[in-house]
């Protein structure tokens, strides 16, 4: 017995014995379906005919007359073929057609006996035979690991998936309106990076045959777009990719969209609140709500503070976070933790942060946690932060004071190098290239960086950053591929 598969390659042929193209390559639509559904009444009183392209999701015979859905971007219609108009042409699409072929059909728009929208067909023309049926079509894609690893039916089998994928890009378009309306400049820096920097994180390695040296995979664009307001572009943002070699989770993905900014001359209150506007313009853009700004604030030490009863303030080094845990009966594993940020970092993810529901600002994290942030001024031992946190997560990593004293950084690295020598994976490198350009002068500067998956991720409620990344990171199938052979 032949599989479906088979059977569609012998109806193939047919289509081809029959003097049909089944790969058609010149789409003649004048229209499209959503536009018909649209202006339905005009469209059928002008009594014009259309032409339309799109996927056969379903087709019903009915003796000498045969009903078929089709569908495009815009929408879907009901297509009417009647035997005695169109004979042969009728034979052969009720016996080589299936639904997920393309066709173009034309013909004039009607209402049938029950009201339903449609078009009633003198020619249609294969633009494409699909080979393999799309999935069950009344239960749709349901396995996760499929959906993730055949987007592209996911797409076809969900609708709800297609709209949260258009919520992704109006939320990028609508930021970068947002931010190109206030004169902030698009740009673009390196993905290949000598040293990776400008975030606390274990990159990605490569190797360049040509130069025949080790590159990285950035895991930020921050030392770039700095060097860039060192030569003087006062407002200057990117969006782009970023790649961090870390466990993947309902809220990490090993490569990830992220849009970082920088604006010169800013101050504290300008700066946060320009980024609540742009928020709030992004959501109300895509997704039609008000996200209430502003919103409220607390200090790095206060939610610690405020959910296990520990003052980070008291805590000089390692020793002394892990006995305030233990006295506290709160549980944090510090295992593969290096230093006292990493401490503290370990300690406020799995206490405070997860307990946050937000969206809240959380300020001045300890210095040893930023080493590209300035100090706050009066408070040396605090960094010139602020993270927006929505439902335990962080959304905007924000500086509102830019670290831009050359020797101050070269003692921060210095301090980084030294946790890496005893054994931090994620610790920064002495990068060179950014003192000198330090050293030649960065005006006061305020920046941050915002999580485009994970912002996506809250705001259509999807409960993995899986579901708003097109093609996650997955383990692959083929046991040759993942690099455990010999």
């Amino acid at each position: 017995m032949m599989d479906e598969r088979e059977v569609r390659l012998g109806k193939l042929e047919a289509l081809r014995a029959a003097g049909h193209e089944p790969y058609a390559v010149d789409a003649r639509r004048d229209t499209t379906c959503g536009q018909v559904l649209a202006s339905f009444e005009a469209w059928m009183e002008a009594g014009k005919s259309v032409t339309l392209d799109g996927r056969v999701m379903s087709i019903r015979v009915h003796g000498g007359m045969m009903f078929a859905d089709l569908e495009d971007e815009s929408g879907r219609i009901q297509l009417l073929f009647k035997e005695d108009d169109i004979a042969e042409a009728f034979a052969l699409f009720r016996d080589a057609i299936d639904p997920a072929d393309f066709v173009e059909a034309t013909g004039v728009p009607f209402l049938t006996k029950r009201g339903e929208k449609s078009l009633k067909i003198s020619s249609w023309r294969i633009l494409v035979k699909a080979i393999l049926p799309l999935p069950e079509k009344w239960h749709g894609l349901q396995d996760v690991e499929t959906r993730f690893r055949q987007r592209e039916l996911d797409l076809l089998s969900n609708p709800e998936v297609r709209e949260r994928f258009r919520v992704r890009s109006k939320l990028v378009s609508s930021l970068r309106g947002f931010l190109d309306e206030r004169g902030f400049l698009e740009v673009e820096t390196p993905m290949l990076q000598p040293i990776p920097g400008g975030a606390n994180a274990r990159p990605f390695v490569t190797h360049h045959n040509a130069l025949d040296v080790d590159l990285y995979l950035r895991i930020a664009p921050e030392l770039y777009l700095k060097r860039l307001v060192v030569g003087g572009f006062e407002k200057v943002y990117e969006v782009g990719r970023c790649f961090r070699n870390e466990g993947i989770d309902p809220t990490h993905n090993p490569e990830f969209t992220m849009m970082e900014l920088y604006w010169a001359y800013a101050n504290k209150e300008e700066f946060l609140t320009m980024i609540e506007d742009m928020l709030s313009h992004m959501v109300k853009t895509a997704l039609g709500k008000e996200f209430g700004a502003p919103f409220p604030r607390l200090s790095f030490r206060e939610a610690i503070l405020n959910e296990t009863g520990i003052d980070i303030d008291e805590l000089k080094n390692e020793k002394d976070v892990i006995a305030a845990v233990k006295k506290a009966k709160v549980k944090v594993d510090f295992k593969g933790s290096v230093g006292l940020g990493e401490y503290l970092d370990e300690l406020y993810k799995k206490t405070a942060r997860a307990k946050l529901t937000g969206p809240v600002w959380v300020l001045d994290y300890p210095i040893e946690m930023k080493p590209l942030a300035n100090r706050v001024p009066g408070s040396p031992k605090k960094s010139a932060t602020a993270q927006l946190v929505v439902q335990g997560a962080e959304i905007v990593n924000a500086y509102y004071h830019e670290l831009h004293d050359p020797i101050d950084q070269r003692n921060r690295f210095e301090e980084q190098q030294a946790l890496a020598e005893k054994g931090s994976e994620e610790a920064q490198r002495m990068d060179t290239g950014f003192l000198e350009a330090l050293e030649h002068g960065m005006p006061p500067t305020s920046g941050f960086g915002m999580g485009i998956d994970r912002l996506t991720a809250i705001l259509t409620e999807a409960p993995s950053l899986k579901e708003v990344i097109l093609f996650p990171t997955l383990r692959p199938l083929d046991s040759r591929l993942r690099g455990n052979d010999k």
